[in-house]
């Protein structure tokens, strides 16, 4: 079986070594970049499964090096689990927001990260396997086996977690989600977020999906449902 390989990215030797060693002794190949411009080369040299990304690195930082994957069409689908130390909600938010999946706060314990880097490579595996491997509405066509979507024959790149969370609520099309069912349903369970994330990527998918964005519906205190009827109106 084939290793899942992690790209680490931190300018902290110490930390970096100790997530090197809990890594590999789960058997992942890892590789690693100090700063920015290395953490760009090395994902586009090695194409790695996921990525450990630290917001505040020397030169290019962390939110860059995450809009610039996302803009690369071979590493949209990569998931990305930002490492942040400054502990405010806004830069989580931005994160999510330039297309990161998920977030540790610094300071962590290793056995959380790769309890995290498990369930996101999990959840990868569990897409790649999803039974229903094209899902139509109206001009919108989600492939999971190719991981893209198109709306109108034009291809639109979203992150892995905007990937999920449009195609679990358009194969579930009217039916109403809470915060926590969707992110469940895309995230898993196990790993601890905060409700605030599923509105960030929800707007980002609004503004993605052009035309298509209304249909994702607000449930005023509850969460978001998308829309059986193209075109139609809740209003």
């Amino acid at each position: 079986m084939k290793k899942a390989r992690i790209l680490v990215v931190d300018d902290e030797p110490d930390l970096v070594e100790l997530v090197r060693h809990h890594l590999q002794r789960e058997h992942y190949e890892v590789i690693t970049a100090a700063d920015g411009e290395t953490a760009l080369a090395e994902a586009r040299r090695r194409l790695p499964d996921l990525v450990i990304l630290d917001l505040m690195l020397p030169g290019i930082d962390g939110l860059e090096v995450c809009r610039r994957m996302r803009a690369d069409s071979r590493m949209t689908h990569i998931p990305i689990v930002m490492l942040t130390a400054k502990g405010e909600e806004s830069d989580v938010v931005i994160g999510l927001a330039q297309g990161a999946d998920d977030y540790v706060r610094k300071p962590f314990g290793v056995k959380e990260l790769v309890a995290r880097v498990a369930t996101r490579l999990r959840a990868a595996e569990l897409q790649s396997n999803d039974v229903q491997k094209v899902v139509r509405f109206g001009e919108l066509v989600i492939d999971s086996v190719k991981h893209e979507v198109q709306l109108s024959g034009e291809a639109i790149a979203l992150t892995v977690t905007e990937f999920k969370l449009l195609r679990h609520l358009v194969q579930n099309r009217g039916r109403a989600f809470t915060r926590n069912e969707l992110l469940n349903a895309v995230m898993g369970a196990d790993v601890y977020v905060i409700d605030r994330n599923v509105d960030v990527h929800v707007a980002t998918l609004r503004k993605k999906l052009g035309s298509y964005g209304p249909n994702i519906v607000t449930i005023r205190g509850l969460g978001y449902k998308f829309r059986e009827a193209v075109g139609a109106s809740d209003g």
